[in-house]
């Protein structure tokens, strides 16, 4: 299954939330780029944050960028 461009930017924003604190979320601000803005759009319809713009992670979303995080650790230690 190949990997869309849209995958890869929700990932790229899982990848920027920190897993150590549920304190810490993320702002995506208009003027981002409309590839992110849509993606942070993305992962709260899925559940994943709990705003459109960022926000913080959900249950479900937290243990989603833990997985990216992992797999990008495996890949870049490749």
């Amino acid at each position: 299954m190949p990997i869309s461009q849209d995958l890869v930017h929700e990932m790229n924003l899982l990848a920027q939330f920190d897993l150590h604190s549920m304190q810490k979320g993320i702002k995506v601000h208009a003027d981002a780029g409309d590839e992110l803005v849509a993606a942070a759009k993305r992962l709260h319809d899925k559940g994943l944050t709990d705003r459109d713009d960022g926000g913080y992670l959900t249950s479900l979303g937290h243990d989603a960028a833990e997985h990216v995080q992992n797999l990008l650790q495996i890949l870049k230690s490749g």
